[in-house]
């Protein structure tokens, strides 16, 4: 079946490194603020994308940061912000190291189980499919970029059946928004490596 014709293009990028990124906790919707290292990459991210009709963040800072430098690198906003775009609840596992999870429920991770209070998927995809209808009526024909989290991006690709791999900061995938409200999902893209930072740093 043909898809309806594209309304919008969002690139959906994950955040910068952010403090609990360094340490490997799970952060869920814990408002962590960006490493140096992560601003340094948000700045690299900036001078490396190129323009875009519309910006938009999750409301969690570690996004909203990023963005923002990106931002105000291309005069392009105000920064739109939905907390419809933040990272997956994440319950009992919130805070927790790879280690700490599994002492506290072995295996869950390995047989990709999930806590008793973690968000279910169709919860994601559909909070996250409504957030990108909306945002698209800001750049209808255009090009967005959207500031968002890892988990839900992998989650909006595992649903649509596309490739998943794990995302760095600052990469992320393509979303289309078609004429009829669906979203289909596009290629992945890396936007910086580590030599991009010396100038940022």
């Amino acid at each position: 079946m043909k898809s309806a014709p594209i309304r919008a293009r969002f690139l959906v990028v994950r955040h910068g490194q952010s403090l609990w990124n360094i340490e490997q906790r799970w952060q869920g919707r814990a408002d962590i603020d960006l490493s140096e290292h992560g601003i340094a990459q948000a700045r690299a991210a900036a001078t490396k994308l190129g323009g875009f009709d519309f910006i938009a963040s999750s409301n969690l800072r570690r996004a909203l940061d990023t963005a923002h430098i990106i931002a105000e690198h291309h005069g392009v906003g105000p920064v739109h912000v939905d907390e419809r775009l933040r990272e997956t609840h994440v319950g009992p596992w919130e805070g927790l190291t790879v280690h700490e999870i599994e002492q506290g429920w072995p295996g869950f991770l390995a047989a990709r189980r999930k806590p008793e209070g973690f968000e279910p998927d169709d919860s994601i995809m559909q909070r996250m499919t409504s957030a990108l209808v909306d945002l698209s009526e800001h750049c209808i024909d255009g090009t967005g970029m959207i500031v968002s989290h890892s988990g839900v991006i992998r989650t909006m690709r595992h649903l649509l059946n596309v490739a998943n791999p794990r995302l760095a900061n600052l990469s992320g995938s393509w979303f289309f928004v078609h004429a009829d409200d669906t979203v289909t999902a596009g290629d992945i893209v890396s936007v910086i490596d580590e030599h991009d930072l010396g100038e940022a740093l």
